[in-house]
């Protein structure tokens, strides 16, 4: 059951990731463009902003940890971003 489950998390995070990526473009383009998100995605961009960042800090510690676990920090640190908490469980129970 909790494969199952992680699995779950890791597809609907990655989509949530890839979502969020293309919103802050999508934002810094219309930035460039002397425009703006439209209101009703504000929310949703500083919502993904906040998921960003806490994937990111994410990353940077599986991507410290991941050399004393005999994985390769860039790509473990990259696959963090993507999938989250759940694969620094997985790094910490190996």
């Amino acid at each position: 059951m909790q494969s199952k489950l992680n699995q779950l998390i890791k597809i609907i995070s990655t989509i949530v990731i890839t979502g969020s990526l293309g919103l802050e473009c999508w934002n810094f383009y219309l930035y460039f463009q002397g425009e703006s998100l439209p209101d009703n995605l504000n929310s949703l961009f500083w919502v993904g902003s906040i998921i960003l960042i806490v994937h990111l800090i994410e990353a940077l510690i599986a991507a410290i940890k991941a050399s004393s676990y005999q994985k390769n920090p860039l790509s473990y640190g990259l696959y963090t971003f993507f999938v989250g908490f759940v694969s620094l469980q997985e790094l910490l129970n190996d």
